[in-house]
């Protein structure tokens, strides 16, 4: 079979790194790619929301297959556009696709069909907002209401920092359109856990949990960025509740989309506070996250291929899906600067001492430049382990973190400590 992933992060690698072990794929496509996924794949030079060259290129090259990696093309309606031009596609069509695309909609459709979350108020105008704010006190959450990659969400501990992060978003417009209407949320206390699922509009095939850390520096200090690292399994977590989240959660949002007219198909991304009145959704994606996938896949033990198969023609139900025995720990490195502003173009070293087995690098922002690796975004690699405990995978991706290095690397030294206290 010949695929076609949409994408260039590392996310994307680690899909078309797992789909090349699969006996049933003949041919990787990759748009537009990067300098890792290249070495599994045929880079094209398209964009993710340039949905007519896709869709061409799709027919032009028989591809049997395609699956949407990044959140901005799903909302763009790609799914719909390749259904439409009778091509086979992976991914939530756009009105599903808002679960992401729009925290209004999701905190809608949690309150109607019960399903914990944070209580809220969302707002259009500053006035009202700022109003609401000073009321309730801090600590306090302030969201974007659209995509924002990941930086439109500012956990305020104080009552300056909210009305700062309310006036960057609103008036100053630091998030463009994504920051003109706001979620406003209370203050979660707890243990952050995610958990990805396959979706094909009615059943759901959980993957294993994993634990993002998304502030920028050591200790979840500093702002919220993409994703610094990752850890799987979660052992912090028990089976007991990761079965009540299916129950009250992950299921009960699944039958609710379906309720609404809007199935969704896909990957579905549950963000959870573990709180000491139980688990709440923090958020949902409507895709695969970055960097989890860098420590979900690599523990997967079915082919991934048929499991995309049984999604795209809704026999998710038969399959059994199975994971590895061991842990897997992704270690990201940044550019300096990362989320705020950096420079691109430093030259990437070491990558080659990286032994294969020891660990795998994810290419996230990477491009070549005169035949060298050079960085091309805010989070450059994600640098991923397995090993038989989560202690021992730890140990072999920061011993590979350390054989590589670009001007500016940046990466936190605590990725997967919680799992360890």
């Amino acid at each position: 079979m010949k695929v076609l992933i949409v994408g260039s992060g590392g996310r994307e690698h680690a899909i078309a790194w797992k789909l090349s072990q699969s006996p049933k794929v003949e041919k990787i496509y990759c748009a537009p790619g990067n300098a890792g996924i290249a070495e599994h794949a045929e880079c094209v030079p398209i964009g993710v929301n340039d949905f007519e060259k896709l869709t061409a290129f799709a027919k032009d090259n028989k591809v049997d297959l395609t699956f949407v990696g990044p959140e901005e093309p799903l909302l763009n309606g790609i799914v719909d556009e390749f259904e439409e031009k009778g091509l086979v596609v992976f991914g939530p069509r756009k009105e599903a696709a808002f679960i992401e695309g729009s925290k209004t909609f999701a905190k809608n459709l949690m309150q109607k069909y019960q399903i914990p979350t944070a209580a809220y108020a969302s707002f259009t105008q500053y006035e009202e907002a700022l109003a609401y704010i000073q009321q309730q006190g801090a600590p306090i959450v302030i969201k974007a209401d659209g995509l924002a990659a990941g930086k439109g969400v500012v956990v305020a501990m104080t009552l300056e920092e909210a009305e700062t992060a309310l006036k960057d978003m609103m008036l100053d417009e630091s998030l463009g359109l994504a920051g003109a209407k706001v979620v406003i949320e209370e203050f979660l206390q707890g243990e952050e856990l995610t958990l990805l699922s396959f979706v094909d509009g009615t059943t759901v095939k959980p993957m294993i949990p994993s634990q993002d850390h998304k502030q920028v520096f050591d200790q979840d200090k500093g702002p919220n960025t993409g994703g610094m690292g990752t850890y799987s399994p979660v052992p912090q977590m028990s089976a007991e509740l990761i079965q009540q989240i299916m129950d009250e959660i992950v299921l009960p949002t699944v039958k609710a989309m379906d309720s609404e007219g809007v199935p969704f198909k896909g990957i579905l991304y549950t963000g959870l506070m573990i709180t000491k009145n139980g688990p709440k959704v923090i958020e949902y994606n409507a895709r695969f996250g970055d960097p989890e996938t860098q420590v979900v896949l690599p523990l997967l033990q079915t082919d991934l291929m048929d499991i995309f198969i049984a999604g795209v023609s809704g026999e998710l139900e038969q399959l059994h899906i199975q994971w590895k025995d061991g842990a897997a720990v992704c270690v990201i490195m940044a550019s300096g600067g990362y989320p705020g502003s950096y420079e691109k173009g430093k030259e990437i070293l070491g990558l080659d001492s990286v032994a294969a087995g020891d660990a795998v690098v994810f290419h996230a922002g990477t491009a070549f430049q005169e035949g060298k690796i050079v960085t091309n975004g805010g989070r450059v690699l994600g640098v991923t382990a397995i090993g038989g405990s989560i202690k021992q995978a730890r140990e072999k991706a920061y011993q590979a973190v350390e054989h590589i290095s670009f001007e500016g690397a940046h990466y936190r030294k605590d990725i997967a400590l919680k799992a360890l206290r």
